[in-house]
């Protein structure tokens, strides 16, 4: 089956769908570093550096999945919050790319910000485009009157192709990510093959690692951390470990537990040490301050971030149980999205911590994808 990704950034959509056995047809990226990147690691010939306005999607044949994560920054959390009256709103884009080539299915990832309330009329706006692609505003019509018709089109002769759609907050570290990043997902099937979506469920908790560390103490030992060495106990911990053992009594919890830095670095040697990693360098100057205290070794990282304006420090920084603090490096900050650490992240630290923090984690979108191929193996 063939993917059409779209909002490429480095590929970390496009290398879980790829794991999870799809094949690319093409890939459309705006950004240059991105776009070396995504030739360094996939077939070149299929990269398409350029707007998607420029894109002519009459050059491709049959697409099974549109992908993608159009730009997030008008919903940001972090941005200035003006959805579909910010330039960089992309998803009429993705939709005309539905409307276009027919998939089967389609997966778009975006930010936590999209299902902000003051939001909430877009956002239906953008779900019923999806469902009925082919229902067009008409010419000079706003988005507000075009989302008047949808909600009535039931009630219309539509008679274009329609799509099941269903989004969900989903957050990485659930599905063994080593790392608490929440992101929308929309997955649409086309409603023609009558297939029944359901989102992978979580595979592991937050419960089942606290109590991997501080009931059976498990963790610890596992990595060989001596008492004096872990982490000391706020109040506020004590009292949700006194919970958790209230709820559970002896039985552990099912899943299993929450990946954290030192989960995933163990095996990683000291940037600063004669290592040979090409992207594992040691970045000086990094510093704490209100907001920005670093990632806990023995948790699952913040959300590596992007940035409008550089690197935000703090959620791409380890701290370590002295309190000592220093900046990820690319590899890291590979393995923590749970790239492959082999696969190229091209430009400066800066440029490379860019895409690394737009990217989708492989892990999720390979889950994701495997879920999708299981329901789309007889369509």
């Amino acid at each position: 089956m063939k993917t059409l990704e779209i909002f490429s950034g480095a590929g970390g959509l496009a290398k879980g769908l790829e794991l999870a056995g799809f094949e690319h047809a093409a890939f459309v990226e705006l950004n240059r570093h991105a776009c070396s990147s995504l030739s360094e690691n996939f077939d070149s010939a299929r990269v398409f550096f350029g707007d998607i306005k420029d894109f002519d999607l009459d050059t491709l044949e049959q697409v099974d999945i549109v992908a993608g994560g159009p730009p997030c920054q008008p919903f940001s959390l972090g941005g200035k919050h003006r959805a579909n009256q910010d330039s960089r709103d992309m998803f009429p884009y993705a939709i005309r790319a539905i409307e276009r080539l027919a998939p089967k299915a389609f997966v778009f990832e975006n930010v936590k910000g999209l299902l902000r309330e003051t939001f909430s009329d877009y956002f239906e706006y953008i779900i019923l485009r999806l469902s009925y692609p082919n229902f067009a505003p008409s010419k000079n019509a706003d988005w507000g009157s075009h989302l008047d018709k949808l909600r009535t089109i039931e009630n219309c002769s539509y008679i274009g192709r329609k799509y099941n759609v269903q989004y969900k907050l989903l957050n990485a570290a659930d599905f063994g990510v080593p790392q608490t990043r929440e992101r929308v997902v929309i997955v649409g099937t086309r409603s023609d093959l009558k297939l029944s979506w359901s989102f992978p469920v979580e595979t592991h908790s937050e419960d089942r690692l606290l109590w991997d560390m501080y009931v059976t103490g498990e963790y610890w030992d596992r990595h060989k951390v001596a008492k004096s060495a872990q982490p000391v106990l706020d109040v506020l911990l004590k009292e949700k470990i006194s919970r958790l053992e209230d709820k559970y009594g002896m039985f552990e919890p099912e899943l299993l537990p929450w990946k954290t830095v030192r989960d995933v670095l163990s095996d990683t040697p000291g940037p600063e040490s004669d290592h040979g990693i090409i992207d594992h360098i040691f970045r000086d100057g990094a510093r704490t301050y209100p907001g920005h205290t670093g990632s806990d070794f023995d948790w699952p990282s913040k959300t590596i971030k992007a940035g409008g304006h550089g690197v935000p420090g703090g959620e791409n920084m380890i701290r370590f149980n002295d309190g000592s603090v220093r900046y990820l490096t690319t590899f890291e900050a590979k393995r923590i999205q749970t790239f492959p650490d082999d696969f190229v992240i091209k430009g400066a630290w800066g440029e490379a911590m860019r895409q690394i923090g737009n990217a989708v984690p492989v892990l999720l979108a390979e889950k994701i994808g495997r879920e999708l191929a299981k329901k789309l193996k007889d369509a």
